[in-house]
């Protein structure tokens, strides 16, 4: 039986931050927006509507926790949640926090390419101030 995998691509631009009961969680590295991932454990999803109904209910309230999380400890105006998964067809739920002030506004952020990373020292420390108010709360 296949093992959940993080695909590759989502890998290279991102941090673990941690895993919940259902999504494992990534922060986006780019430092122009507070931005996580989730990706649901599931092996083969594509599309947000091909989990069973306790996972989507499971899912919605890790987006939830992580969206307080990244409110608690980065400042944005306003979130926006997404599964797009046009580049990247592993099923994964965007949390992104925008504010008229960053560089997309009001436009989708994946449209602003490249990426701008943060220090790697800096992105572990996000990660870990994140970990703690999402694993923590859970």
């Amino acid at each position: 039986m296949p093992e959940f995998a993080v695909d590759p691509r989502i890998l290279a631009d991102s941090v673990a931050v941690g895993d919940l009961a259902l999504c494992h969680v990534r922060l986006m590295d780019d430092a122009r927006f507070p931005w996580l991932l989730l990706l649901p454990r599931r092996v083969g999803l594509t599309e947000l509507t091909e989990l069973a109904a306790p996972d989507v209910a499971m899912a919605m309230e890790e987006v939830r926790l992580a969206a307080d999380a990244l409110r608690a400890e980065l400042p944005f105006a306003k979130l926006n949640i997404a599964a797009i998964g046009n580049v990247v067809s592993q099923l994964h739920i965007h949390v992104i926090g925008r504010s008229p002030d960053d560089v997309a506004w009001p436009d989708p952020v994946w449209t602003y390419r490249p990426r701008t990373p943060r220090d790697a020292g800096e992105s572990a420390r996000i990660a870990g101030l994140l970990r703690r108010r999402i694993i923590g709360a859970t």
